[in-house]
C-alpha cells in the first residue's frame, strides 16, 4: 500500500490531478495469505501477482502496482509494464548485527530468499538459515522474540515504511541485491492506450532500462524461486554496467561476472547469463534446470 500511495502521488503531481482522481483498491495476494512456508514451495512469485492480474483482466482495476523483484519474469501477453518509478536504495539491510563480519559464530539468519541464504552462507558458512516470511513488522517481531539472531530486509521497503534508520545496510561491493530490488513497477492492460499514456508520464527511463535488463538476465538464466541470483545494474557513461552472481544453494559455489551494453540491448544480459552458466559447476547448474 505504501508503494500504491507513492504511485498515486506521482501520477497526481505529473498530471495536476486531485488525489481523489485515483482510487486505491486493496487486493490481498496469495503471498500474503500463506506465510508459514517459502514462496518456492507454494507457487513462487505468481502468488504476488495472480489476483491483480485477474482484476486487470476483468476490468475491475486499470493498473496494478508491484514491487518488481516479486514479479515473475514471464508476464501474460495482455499486460504491459507501463512505468517504473525511480529506483530506491537497492541494498539489503542487516538487523541484529552491524556487519557481516561481526555476526556471531554459528548465528541463525532469518530469511526465506534463496539469494540471501546462499549469499550469506557463501560469506559465513558457519551460520544457519531460519525461514522467515511475513511483512516487515511480523519479521521484526520474530527477530525480537529470538527466533533468529540476525535478519535480512530490503532497505527500500524499510524506507517506504518510514524506518530507514533500522539496521545496517550491506555495502554493494560486498553483497549484490535481487534482480529489480528497490523498483516499483506499474502494469496495465496492453491495449489500454489511455492508461499507458498517463503512466508514461511517471516512467523513469534509467530505472526502467536497468530493471528490464535485470529481468532479461533472469529470463536468459531460466531462473526460478529456487535459483539464487544476485545482480546490480548501473547507468555509466550512457551504457548499462551489470554485475551478477549465481550460487549453489549452500553458498559454497559462487559464479560472478560483469558486462557493459547499450540501454535496451537484451543481448548483453543474455551473453552474461550464458557465460555464468558455462562456468557454473553441477550444483549451480542443477538449480537452473541444467543436468
Amino acid at each position: 500500500m505504501a508503494q500504491a500511495h507513492e504511485a498515486r502521488a506521482r501520477l497526481c503531481k505529473a498530471h495536476g490531478w486531485d488525489e481523489s482522481a485515483i482510487e486505491l483498491v486493496p487486493v490481498v495476494a496469495s503471498g500474503d495469505k500463506v506465510q508459514d512456508r517459502p514462496l518456492a514451495e507454494i507457487g513462487g512469485k505468481a502468488l504476488w501477482t495472480k489476483e491483480l492480474d485477474g482484476w486487470l483482466a476483468e476490468g475491475r482495476i486499470d493498473a496494478s502496482v508491484h514491487s518488481m523483484k516479486d514479479v515473475e519474469t514471464i508476464r501474460p501477453d495482455f499486460l504491459a509494464i507501463a512505468a517504473i518509478l525511480p529506483r530506491a536504495d537497492v541494498r539489503d539491510v542487516l538487523l541484529g548485527a552491524d556487519s557481516i563480519a561481526v555476526i556471531p559464530h554459528g548465528a541463525r539468519i532469518g530469511t526465506s530468499a534463496p539469494r540471501r541464504a546462499a549469499q550469506m552462507l557463501h560469506n559465513r558458512p558457519d551460520c544457519s538459515i531460519v525461514s522467515f516470511r511475513g511483512n516487515v513488522a511480523t519479521r521484526m517481531a520474530r527477530l525480537e522474540a529470538g527466533e533468529a539472531d540476525v535478519m535480512l530486509l530490503a532497505a527500500a521497503g524499510l524506507e517506504r515504511l518510514g524506518q530507514s534508520s533500522a539496521g545496517a545496510p550491506i555495502p554493494l561491493d560486498q553483497w549484490l541485491p535481487a534482480p529489480a530490488q528497490g523498483a516499483i513497477g506499474i502494469e496495465c492492460r496492453a491495449d489500454d492506450t489511455q492508461t499507458r499514456e498517463w503512466l508514461a508520464a511517471i516512467d523513469h527511463a534509467p530505472s526502467h532500462d536497468a530493471v528490464m535488463a535485470e529481468r532479461a538476465l533472469l529470463e536468459a538464466l531460466g531462473g526460478n524461486c529456487h535459483s539464487p541470483i544476485a545482480v546490480l545494474t548501473r547507468l555509466e557513461d550512457g551504457q548499462l554496467a551489470m554485475q551478477a552472481a549465481i550460487f549453489s544453494a549452500n553458498g559454497a559455489e559462487r559464479v560472478a561476472g560483469e558486462a557493459r551494453f547499450a540501454r535496451g540491448d537484451v543481448y548483453g544480459p543474455q551473453g552474461l547469463a550464458a557465460d555464468l552458466l558455462l562456468r557454473a559447476g553441477p550444483a549451480v547448474k542443477a538449480l537452473f534446470g541444467i543436468g
